[in-house]
């Protein structure tokens, strides 16, 4: 007997779509100095609506920079998006849960960075000062941006590792310098202001003059030219560049003691300036607006004095590494 085979007729299998996989977020946190403030960092990622998928403490070793320290982050970290925050900052609760929404929906986004909220820890008038101008920077230039910031900033690991990650040989402003290396590469960047945390740093006028020339002014300036470029992004742009004209006009004024130049220079800091000393005016008072003006004018002039400074470096580690 010969046996027949029959076919039996086919079934469809049913198809299953799974939805894709939620990216998880790592937040890197270097703190090679020990910051006092290292707890309530921790304390508010924790507490957050969606809290990260873990937390890297980056806490030796300890003559690490910074960007050697967020790079031994990023190697230890086990998430595709990297959340730099920095020790001294106090995410707010929804702070996580909008930057996992955003890079959510737009799968083409590489790097997103938030802002100080307007509720600095420190009651300081500097401290009061220095929070308000940051807030009020960023909260101007939501969008589209060419720069990056790690007090509260994410990048997706792809996008970070494609460039190489932080340059360690720059000492300050290494965030600056791996958001315009992003950009270059044609990757997207975004401030979300509406992304926030709380400073709980306290200023100083010496550390606020200091910081604005060596930590931030001399790198930002040697970081663009060598990059060769120029840039209007954050406090770069044309109303804070005539800000600086108008404070050496006020300058030159005092040395010749034409008070009417004088006012004239003061009042046109003042029109430029209008929304932030308005912002100084609701938040702290006419008494800390008057010395937020004062200390404005000396924050432009830092940033001027840096100018110098930041080229004369450049040029002769440029001669240096010809051997010249």
């Amino acid at each position: 007997m010969v046996a027949v085979a029959r076919r039996l007729p086919s079934v469809p299998r049913p198809v299953v779509v799974l939805p894709p996989a939620k990216p998880t977020v790592s937040v890197i946190v270097p703190a090679t100095n020990q910051p006092a403030t290292l707890l309530r960092c921790c304390d508010a990622l924790i507490a957050s609506d969606e809290p990260p998928d873990e937390i890297v403490v980056v806490d030796s070793p300890g003559e690490a920079n910074a960007a050697t320290a967020r790079n031994l982050g990023a190697e230890r970290a086990t998430g595709d998006i990297l959340l730099f925050v920095d020790a001294d900052v106090e995410v707010q609760p929804d702070a996580l849960s909008r930057v996992r929404r955003a890079f959510d929906d737009d799968p083409g986004l590489a790097a997103l960075f938030g802002s100080y909220d307007d509720t600095p820890s420190d009651p300081g008038v500097t401290s009061a000062f220095r929070n308000l101008l940051h807030y009020h920077v960023h909260q101007g230039a939501a969008g589209p941006a060419t720069t990056f910031w790690t007090g509260l900033g994410a990048v997706r690991r792809e996008a970070f590792e494609h460039v190489g990650g932080f340059d360690q040989s720059i000492e300050f402003m290494e965030d600056v310098d791996l958001g315009m290396r992003l950009s270059e590469a044609g990757r997207s960047i975004v401030l979300d202001p509406d992304v926030q945390g709380k400073h709980l740093k306290r200023w100083t006028i010496w550390s606020m003059v200091r910081t604005d020339i060596f930590g931030r002014g001399v790198p930002w300036v040697r970081i663009l030219l060598s990059h060769r470029q120029s840039s209007t992004a954050l406090n770069l742009g044309w109303r804070h560049r005539l800000s600086v004209l108008t404070v050496f006009l006020a300058l030159a004024a005092i040395g010749l003691a034409n008070p009417l130049a004088v006012l004239l220079s003061v009042v046109a800091l003042v029109l430029l300036n209008h929304e932030f000393y308005a912002l100084l005016l609701r938040r702290r008072g006419p008494f800390e607006t008057a010395a937020g003006i004062v200390l404005h004018a000396l924050h432009h002039l830092a940033c001027a004095v840096s100018v110098p400074i930041g080229v004369y470096q450049h040029v002769r580690a440029r001669y240096r590494s010809h051997g010249v």
